[in-house]
Formats: C-alpha cells, structure tokens, sequence
C-alpha cells in the first residue's frame, strides 16, 4: 500500500524545519525526510573531548526580544517553540584592518550607538551614518508590499508609496553609501559585514545589506543558550506535537512525477512515498538531478544553469585550557582583514583577505567547562579555491597549515597567546561541508545573490522562480540567500504557504 501524506518536506536543515513545523502546526499529514541521524544541516554541534563547538552559527540577527519581537523571534514564539535566547551587549563587532588606511574600531549597538562610533572613528560622518539606516523601514515596507503582492506590486503604487526604495533597489551598498556622502573609511567599516552574506559591497545589493544591517544594529545578537542544536530541537517538538512525522536516516534519492510534469512524492531509502505537495529544502541542482529530464520545465533548468554557487568556508574549532580572561579575549566577534576594502578582502582571500574570530565564552560564560575556553575561526572561501590535486596526505596538511596561518595571525594582531592553550582543535573546509551537507563546492550559501540574481530581483520576479507544480523549495538556496536568520523567515513563509493552498486558500 502506497504510504500518502499531505505534505514530504526534504530535509531537516533550518528551512525545512521551519517549513514542517508550519505544515504540521496547520494540522497538515506532514514527513520531514532527513539523511542524518539527527536535525538541523549546520544548526547543530559536535563534540571534540571535553569541547562542544558550534559547527556554523555565529549569531542570528533579526531575533529582538519578548518585549520587541523581530521576525525570527516571531517565527519561534508563533509556531509555539521556546528558545532560550542571549544576546551579546555593548558593542555588536571589533573590526581590524591591517592594511594601509587601516582601523580597529570597536561598533556599538542601538542606532545613536552605531553613528556614534563611525563618528568617533571618522568625524563628520555621523547624520550620512543615520540617513543610510533610515532607509531600512522604508525598504521593510516596501519589500512586505511586493510579497503581499506574490512578486507583481502595482508600478504606481511603488512609485507613490516606495519611492525611496525604487530610487536605491538597484544600487549596490557603495553606490548607495557614495550617494549620501559616506566618507569611504566609514563605509569600509560599515561594510565590515559583508562576509555573512558571501558577496562584496561593491557588487551587493543594498537593499539586502541594509536589511541585515539594521537589524544587527538595532536587535544586536542573537544566540541561542545551549548552540543552534536547540533551534532544531525545538522545532523538531513543534512537529512532532502536531502529529508531523520525522525520519532519520532517510536520504531522498529520486522525486517523483505525473505524467503532468506535477510532483508527487519522493523516494527514501528505496521506498516510495507520495504528498499533495512536496518542499524542498535540499538546492534545486540536487533535486533536478534526482528527477527525470523530460519533467524538468527548460527554463528551470537554465535558470539553475546559469546562477553561481555562493561562497564557503574553512573553519578552525578551538578548544583551550584557560578561561577567556586569562586568554585576554574580550571581544565576541572579531574581524580581521589585510586591507579594508571588502573588495580587496575577497579577491586576496588565499593570501591576507577576511576572517572571522568568535569567543562564545564573551556571551555564554558557562558554554564550556571551567577553566576553559573556546574559539571559532571563520574563514570565507570558494569551495573552487581548494586545491583539486590534494591527497588524502596533502588534505592533511592543507588544513593544518590553514589553521597554524590564522592561528598565528590572530595572536599578532590580537596580541594574545593561543598556541600553548590548545587541547582540542577541529579543521572543516568546503569539502567538509559538501560532505555533510550534499551541496556543489560546499556552498553554505546556496547560489550568490549578486548581478541579476540579486535579492531585489529574486523577490519581485519570485512568480518566475522554479514553477513546478506540486514542488516548492525553502531555505537558503531560495529567494532570501542563506544566514541562519533568512532561512527560518523562507522556510516559515513556504510552510505557511503550501498549507494555505493546501487548506483551500489562494
């Protein structure tokens, strides 16, 4: 007998998560497909001895409080799913330029906070400072018209109601920071960000620049107590409290159709199982692969064709044998750079670009045992940029030298000492990523929001998307990009979707 559910959701990372435990809350049949024997993609952990790491997550933004809820806050207490939140105070980043022209600045939260510290750092520049985040709302607004509008807002109504936000869409962060008279060391230091969303200001959208932006700056950062394991975990209870179903060790191997080209179900470890609707959170390459050609729409297939793979990491997990005070680590979140242009950053990112050092004893004190400490190197690379001849050996080697080289650049500039406190240490790299999460090249980041696939463009030609009846994909290959933030907000907005259409709506 054929096993018919009303909703399969591939994949148990952030988007379909949040995408199933919609469905299920909805009171919707719903199986969520996992090939691991646990939830989440990168929003878990591992252990290495005595050590818990966090194999991704930073922080969130877009979280707020109880008493000032952002989105992803919403999303949580909405679908009934407690996190026990922390946030980090005082300053939301230390950026440290090494180049000529170079800074170390430490950024303060709260708006008055922020334009206060570019100010201090670059004098003059503070009311061009609060002008570019006063475009925020009004960018907020705009964009919740065109999805009220399903990507076909009303071209008057944009130019009388959103005429701010026509004027900069198509602009990138620089364009639209030289616009209102941003000194360039302040927009390099704004721009200090621009890692968590893979591409270089000078190519990214404002639009979704600012949108991360603001957030961070208002809300500051957000993590959960007890690491992105207990984002999954609750997610997984609001599931499986409404009836929903979730199968580990479930790798889905091929996607089923009619003879209408409409999907109609999955296959999983050999069997086959049959939904009313299907959602995707593994990228559409995967999930093309995995069906026949012939039920593929051309278009669908070009359009996957013709977008890029977005950026990876290298990673380096320390765990250490002294506390964060005897370390002298004070900061939580660290950026390092040779030069401060992002542009310059990313196109000498083998030699002296970006990284990223994160102390979560500076947020959560007790995250490790006493006595002890840990760190997080983040590193952004193309999973192109590993070396393809590698060996088993020289892939040792490589990522040992990887670690020693940042390692080492941290302690000069950070003047701190790290090498005689290691205990544990841990190395992934894009191919870590491809390994686990089944992406081409390890991309962390599905396919790179810039050019014309930037975000604008993504969400006001989502109508035009992957249009395959029966499948709808979530998380962050789709319209938003990845972050931990944007692929709870797709994958709550796909749920809420397909069970609307489901239940007899629009």
């Amino acid at each position: 007998m054929d096993k018919m559910f009303d909703v399969i959701v591939v994949g148990a990372g952030n988007g379909g998560l949040a995408a199933a435990a919609n469905t299920a809350k909805e009171g919707l049949n719903t199986l969520l497909l996992e090939k691991h024997n646990i939830p989440g993609g990168c929003a878990t952990s591992f252990r290495r001895g005595r050590f818990e790491f966090e194999p991704s997550l930073h922080e969130l933004c877009s979280v707020g409080t109880a008493e000032r809820p952002n989105v992803v806050y919403k999303v949580f207490d909405d679908l009934g799913a407690k996190i026990n939140w922390e946030y980090e105070k005082g300053h939301i980043f230390r950026s440290i330029s090494k180049g000529e022209n170079g800074f170390d600045v430490r950024v303060n939260a709260g708006i008055e906070g922020f334009c206060e510290s570019l100010e201090k750092e670059v004098p003059g520049c503070k009311e061009n400072v609060r002008a570019l985040l006063a475009l925020k709302p009004k960018i907020a607004a705009a964009i919740d018209y065109i999805y009220a509008t399903k990507g076909n807002p009303n071209g008057l109504v944009m130019l009388l109601k959103h005429a701010d936000f026509m004027r900069a869409a198509g602009h990138s962060v620089e364009e639209v920071m030289t616009a209102l008279g941003i000194p360039e060391k302040a927009q390099n230091i704004i721009c200090t960000y621009w890692g968590y969303l893979g591409v270089p200001t000078d190519e990214l959208n404002c639009m979704h620049f600012l949108n991360m932006l603001y957030d961070y700056v208002v809300d500051g950062a957000a993590m959960p107590r007890h690491r992105s394991h207990e984002l999954s975990l609750a997610l997984i209870d609001v599931i499986q409290k409404h009836g929903g179903q979730v199968w580990y060790n479930s790798e889905v191997t091929e996607f089923l159709y009619k003879e209408d080209g409409s999907v109609c179900g999955v296959v999983a470890n050999g069997e086959k199982l049959y939904a009313k609707e299907v959602i995707s959170n593994v990228i559409p390459h995967n999930v093309f692969n995995m069906s026949e050609t012939k039920y593929i729409p051309e278009q669908n297939l070009k359009l996957a064709n013709a977008r890029e793979f977005g950026i990876s990491v290298a990673t380096v997990y320390l765990g250490l044998d002294c506390t964060i005070e005897e370390l002298g680590m004070t900061d939580y979140t660290v950026f390092i750079s040779g030069n401060p242009n992002p542009r310059v950053q990313n196109d000498t990112r083998a030699e002296d670009g970006l990284y990223i050092v994160n102390s979560l004893n500076n947020v959560i004190p007790d995250s490790s045992e006493p006595g002890t400490c840990t760190m997080f190197f983040t590193i952004p690379v193309y999973g192109h940029d590993v070396p393809k001849d590698l060996t088993p050996q020289g892939y040792k080697k490589y990522k040992n030298d990887l670690a020693k080289k940042y390692i080492e650049d941290a302690e000069k500039v950070l003047g701190i000492s790290i090498m005689p406190h290691i205990e544990e240490i841990s190395v992934a790299t894009p191919v870590t990523f491809a390994r686990y999460l089944g992406t081409p090249e390890g991309t962390i980041y599905g396919y790179k929001l810039s050019g014309w696939d930037n975000l604008m463009a993504r969400t006001a030609g989502e109508k035009n998307d992957y249009a395959i009846p029966g499948l709808s994909f979530c998380g962050g290959h789709y319209i938003r990009g990845d972050g931990y933030s944007c692929a709870y907000i797709m994958g709550d907005t796909i749920g809420k979707r397909v069970a609307k259409r489901l239940k007899g709506g629009a």
